[in-house]
């Protein structure tokens, strides 16, 4: 078959399908332009979940209209220098408009503020007609409609409109967090319309946006980001451990204020929440790297989404350590919405799914209420005649309410005798002073304004695998020596690079040498760990050296082995503690970092503030 040259309308279809994958990477591309152009007023129209329009209208600098053929055709930008390594708008390929024109019907008006009129360009399937003379206010609209008319093929792949217009938000709201001096808006037949006000610069205005889009829990629920190191930056917010969501989408990271969904950074948040949070579960963050465009590469992919960077060991310990250190400085806090998870399940007024078995009544709560109850008609009332109470009208009043005094007078002396005498001064502490232990596991606490209630095997369970782990990590493991070494065969790079940490693995009691070039002798293995599979440990921290350039999957399975004793060495549930007891183990949690969970990721205490139970009780 003879080799030929394509046409540039084949070229540019070929670039679209890396640049523009769905509809959200279409407005991901013209809000970029439009950020770049120095707006501070971005208007988005969508419909047909973008697939039949979007508009993006923004109050920008605007383009000249000698410049309007340029702006639409390849390999033509104004945001790039000579140095491809200095890239410091979001923009810069020069890709987005010509790829959106080659399988759209692509309009592009645009006037310069000093300008006496706007112009228009419009490229259909790749063909360019104007630029022509068009009445507009100063800045741009790019307006896209029949996406993918060109590739009908590609409209296979699209989702629902509604999925289509979902992730049109996600991504709206992505580059939003970015920039809070810009006001976002979002309309069309196929939304709900959005809006995000401008909230000014700083990191109040930030926190506002973030509050925005996450909600106004976050802000109450978020520890504040701020560390240095060897010239890279990080900022930001990180939600406390039992703050966390069931999926990662609530985590955003940018660098150098462009959205990025980067593995290196989602495995660095992974292992700073791995000791405070369950598998299943995702913290809630949002991270700002900041450093020299020159130590990070972000033309990995057409669609800028993918970084990488020069340092990334760097740059991982820098996100772990200052999430953890955070967290440690932070003390202990219980999550905002764990309490207003409580209060909504005791509301009488929240309706729940009936359980099995259950019809013709309204399930409130915890019980069935029947709307057509009746004391006096009911076979199963509970003051029966023949216990001794009249049924006459009033003197069955008379006899339930006699009984109601005698049985509230018993329940009070109860619960006196079961509550403990505590000095005034404990009740200042975070979580208080404990009053009671119900059902030998939960220790009720109270403080000046809250009532707080302990899950003592949770917690104790927490502060004996963090004494484990300070244990085990401020001096070298102990580690048992082979009769035999274990010979390990790796590829020659794999050797290099564990050889490379062999420091770091001795200090956890595992011993390695080089032995010839392509393999690894094993003389020492961390004695905690028992009889192991050599081999197949060396390999995994092999892989994880090559992929993260970090050797921490040995502190890891060392961390489990201490978390399992630590579940095993716990105060058990069911045990009855004394007084002094329960106050010991509350300001024990209280000195202890992520004390808030447990070692798999629950709660190990709730907090009531007395304005939410005010507020149960209809106080309020």
């Amino acid at each position: 078959m003879a080799i030929k040259q394509l046409t540039e309308t084949i070229i540019n279809q070929i670039a679209a399908g890396e640049v523009i994958e769905r509809p959200a990477s279409v407005v991901k591309e013209l809000v970029e332009n439009a950020i770049d152009a120095g707006a501070t007023r971005i208007e988005i129209v969508t419909a047909g979940g973008g697939k039949n329009l979007i508009r993006v209208t923004d109050n920008g600098s605007g383009i000249p209209s000698n410049e309007l053929s340029l702006a639409v055709s390849r390999h033509c930008t104004s945001k790039l220098t000579d140095d491809v390594h200095d890239i410091r708008a979001l923009g810069f390929r020069g890709e987005a408009l010509p790829s959106i024109g080659s399988v759209s019907r692509l309009s592009v008006k645009s006037r310069k503020a000093e300008a006496d009129s706007g112009f228009e360009i419009s490229v259909h399937g790749g063909r360019m007609d104007g630029p022509r003379p068009t009445p507009m206010n100063g800045g741009t609209i790019a307006e896209v409609r029949d996406l993918f008319f060109a590739t009908p093929a590609r409209l296979k792949f699209m989702k629902t409109d509604r999925a289509e217009a979902s992730a049109i938000s996600d991504v709206v709201k992505r580059v939003a967090i970015a920039f809070p001096h810009i006001r976002f808006s979002i309309a069309g037949s196929d939304r709900t319309p959005l809006d995000l006000a401008a909230t000014g610069e700083g990191s109040a205005g930030m926190l506002e946006r973030i509050s925005q889009v996450l909600g106004k829990e976050f802000p109450e629920n978020a520890i504040a980001i701020d560390a240095m190191r060897d010239g890279v930056r990080l900022t930001g917010f990180a939600g406390i451990p039992a703050f966390n969501r069931a999926n990662s989408l609530h985590q955003f990271a940018y660098v150098n204020g462009r959205p990025v969904r980067d593995k290196q950074i989602w495995g660095a948040i992974r292992g700073a929440y791995a000791d405070v949070i369950s598998r299943d579960r995702h913290p809630v963050v949002v991270l700002f790297l900041n450093l020299d465009p020159a130590l990070v590469d972000v033309n990995v992919h057409p669609a800028k989404a993918d970084v990488r960077f020069r340092d990334p060991g760097l740059v991982r310990g820098l996100i772990v350590g200052a999430i953890r250190e955070a967290l440690g400085q932070s003390g202990i806090r219980a999550a905002t919405s764990g309490a207003e998870a409580m209060l909504n399940s005791f509301r009488l007024g929240g309706r729940e799914p009936s359980p099995p078995g259950v019809t013709g009544q309204h399930w409130q709560g915890a019980r069935a209420v029947n709307q057509n109850y009746h004391v006096q008609r009911s076979p199963y009332r509970p003051l029966e005649p023949e216990s001794g109470f009249k049924n006459s009208e009033n003197g069955f009043a008379e006899t339930v309410q006699t009984f109601l005094y005698d049985r509230a007078e018993a329940l009070a002396a109860d619960a006196r005798a079961g509550t403990i005498e505590v000095a005034p001064d404990l009740l200042s502490n975070p979580l208080g002073a404990a009053r009671a232990q119900i059902h030998a596991n939960y220790i009720v606490s109270q403080t000046k304004d809250s009532l707080v209630i302990v899950d003592q095997h949770a917690a104790h369970e927490r502060l004996v695998y963090e004494a484990l782990k300070n244990a085990l990590h401020s001096r070298p493991l102990p580690a048992q020596m082979l009769l035999i070494p274990e010979i390990v065969d790796l590829p020659e790079e794999d050797v290099e690079r564990l050889v490379a940490h062999a420091e770091t693995l001795a200090r956890f009691g595992l011993g390695i040498e080089s032995f010839g070039p392509g393999a690894v002798a094993v003389r020492e293995t961390p004695s905690m760990l028992g009889e192991i599979d050599t081999p197949q440990l060396i390999r995994d921290l092999a892989d994880e050296i090559a992929e993260h350039d970090t050797s921490n999957g040995l502190k890891a399975i060392l961390d489990h082995v201490a978390a399992t004793m630590a579940c095993h060495g716990s105060v058990r549930s069911g045990r009855r503690l004394k007084p002094d007891e329960m106050n010991a183990l509350l300001r024990q949690m209280e000195e202890t970092p992520g004390s808030g969970t447990c070692n798999h990721g629950r709660p190990t205490y709730i907090e009531l503030k007395l304005s939410d139970i005010e507020r149960l009780f209809g106080r309020r």
